[in-house]
């Protein structure tokens, strides 16, 4: 399956949260806060209000965006206004 955002929105890959703390204990599922960065899949066709590419990375707000899952993979797709940052 495609997708593909339209308008001022683009499709992030959400990046996969921490399990282990750095002393070595094991957080599970339920615990874990959300993760508010991912990789920018594909945007959208509003060139003129998004200034992000695919590849980058993102930072955005904590309850944006709607989760799709492709395949066995968790996606959000965010309104350009909701995408805080570009991590570098």
């Amino acid at each position: 399956m495609k997708v593909k955002p339209l308008g001022d929105r683009v499709l992030v890959k959400l990046e996969k949260s921490e399990a282990k703390t750095a002393g070595g204990i094991i957080i599970p599922d339920t615990a874990q806060e959300k993760t508010q960065q991912g990789t920018v899949v594909d945007v959208g066709d509003d060139k003129e209000k998004i200034n992000v590419k695919a590849g980058q990375k993102v930072m955005y707000d904590k309850y944006a965006g709607t989760q799709v899952k492709i395949g066995d993979v968790e996606h959000l797709i965010l309104k350009i206004a909701d995408v805080i940052a570009v991590v570098e």
